[in-house]
């Protein structure tokens, strides 16, 4: 059986993309790396020590990143409903984090410590179709942003992938309502053609 077309300019990319030869140079799992390396470098997102909850790890390039960025004395609670093999100060739970079981391993693990920074990758099995993945990514990020609020310090850090498209302007108002600062990025690895973005929320609003 022939490849699709979609999937013919995915490998074409692939194959070609400046970021995949980067990642594998460096020693990183994805391309994706060089996303959130973008977004700390403009937001200074991690310093030595913090805790970090991740949310949508696997296969780990942010995890990488992250473990390098706090330091030996800093915590990454790691979580997917993918495996993913784990790193140094890297805390992995295997799960959905909506579900209830997993909710209350990020309870145990937390033992009531407070996170620097909630971060979610997360992303629907994406269709193509931009009516119905933009809906699903913000519903994700709108579960995400319910952990965050849980779960942050103050001041705290949120940040989510989106896609631009329904729901977008509702949800970057509602993050508004929750946080002093929010800013919308573009990250140079985030494909052009594809309407992902990155959202970074400031001081939770207690």
């Amino acid at each position: 059986m022939g490849r699709s077309k979609s999937s013919r300019r995915w490998l074409e990319e692939h194959t070609t993309d400046h970021f995949v030869a980067l990642a594998k140079k460096e020693g990183y799992r994805s391309r994706a790396v060089y996303k959130l390396a973008e977004l700390d470098t403009k937001e200074q997102l991690f310093k030595p020590g913090d805790y970090v909850i991740e949310l949508g790890a696997s296969p780990g390039s942010w995890s990488q990143y992250i473990s390098e960025k706090i330091g030996a004395h800093g915590q990454l609670l790691a979580i997917d409903i993918l495996p993913m093999d784990t790193f140094a100060n890297v805390h992995f739970i295997q799960g959905d984090f909506n579900d209830e079981s997993t909710y209350q391993a990020i309870a145990g693990f937390s033992n009531e410590r407070q996170a620097d920074l909630v971060i979610s990758d997360m992303a629907p099995n994406i269709t193509g179709n931009s009516s119905l993945d933009a809906p699903r990514a913000i519903h994700l990020a709108e579960l995400a942003c319910e952990l965050a609020c849980e779960t942050l310090n103050s001041p705290g850090t949120f940040l989510t992938k989106v896609f631009q498209g329904n729901g977008f302007n509702e949800y970057t108002k509602m993050l508004r309502g929750h946080f002093e600062k929010v800013k919308v990025h573009k990250p140079k690895a985030s494909r052009q053609r594809s309407r992902e973005v990155y959202i970074v929320a400031r001081n939770p609003k207690l």
